[in-house]
């Protein structure tokens, strides 16, 4: 089904996954997608890192998810660094595979931008040519805390909410307060935009991940570091991935209390927080 009709009859509970690259990352995703199959998710996506490979790489996930199982499937797509007859191609392929649900996403601006033939420089433009190509359901990101390349929250929220415009909803970048969902879905409803924001939840289980979270974009609150912090001087690495879960968990449970239109987990390809996150939640 189509990922807006989906939010139009209630509460959605998605996934996120990434295309392997080995034939050991294959097996781990295998793994995963049984362990997750239970849990009848409303869809799950499909990242897309930028290049052609890694392009083809998502589009075989998505269209074999969308065939052999009884998932929607969404596919994430990058538009910069790209041009448009490039884009087109593959939004055309898409929708001959029957693929109804897109992520239109900006991606990162090359290192070297005048070494990549680029017709693209907002995910907007992308939003606009998939709506020439087909009839899909097309979702955008949003950065809660603002998007890393935005000058100022100002700008960020005018941007998102013109892109929100044109999409049929969002998906969020993972955070760990309530109030900065809050924050940012009032901000967009000052501006008119009241689509779908579904909020994206990731559990910080290491403590190592507490800075890698921060170069994503999305710094761990220093009440939750220091939170794992304890944690971790009472029982180690085992402690901490508990006290991740558990405060994850929370999270999405005040999120719920405030009438979110669903819940987005990465999971990163494993599936053991997504599931004890979702067995507090919904007993399953």
């Amino acid at each position: 089904m189509r990922v807006d009709h989906l939010l139009r009859e209630g509460l959605t509970r998605s996934f996120e996954f990434f295309p392997p690259k080995s034939d050991e990352e294959s097996a781990v995703l295998e793994t995963t997608l049984s362990d997750l199959e239970p849990l009848k998710a409303s869809f799950v996506s499909v990242t897309y890192r930028g290049g052609a490979a890694s392009r083809q790489r998502t589009f075989d996930l998505v269209t074999r998810v969308q065939r052999e199982s009884e998932l929607s499937a969404m596919a994430h797509v990058i538009c910069v660094g790209h041009t448009r007859a490039e884009m087109r191609d593959l939004l055309t392929r898409y929708r001959e595979a029957g693929v109804e649900n897109l992520m239109a996403l900006g991606g990162d601006v090359p290192d070297d931008p005048s070494l990549v033939d680029s017709d693209f420089t907002y995910a907007s433009e992308l939003v606009e040519l998939a709506r020439e190509v087909g009839d899909f359901a097309i979702g955008v990101g949003a950065h809660p805390l603002g998007h890393p390349r935005s000058p100022d929250l100002t700008s960020d929220r005018t941007h998102l909410a013109a892109k929100l415009s044109l999409a049929d909803f969002a998906v969020t970048q993972f955070f760990f307060r309530a109030s900065d969902y809050v924050r940012l879905v009032e901000e967009l409803a000052a501006l008119d935009v009241t689509k779908p924001v579904i909020p994206g939840i990731m559990p910080v289980t290491t403590m190592s991940g507490v800075e890698r979270m921060a170069a994503m974009g999305a710094a761990v609150p220093d009440e939750l570091a220091a939170r794992l912090s304890r944690a971790h001087a009472r029982g180690g690495a085992a402690a901490v991935r508990v006290e991740g879960v558990r405060a994850a968990s929370e999270l999405c449970a005040e999120l719920l209390t405030l009438g979110v239109p669903g819940l987005h987990f990465y999971t990163l390809n494993r599936s053991t927080a997504t599931r004890e996150i979702h067995r507090t939640l919904f007993g399953v």
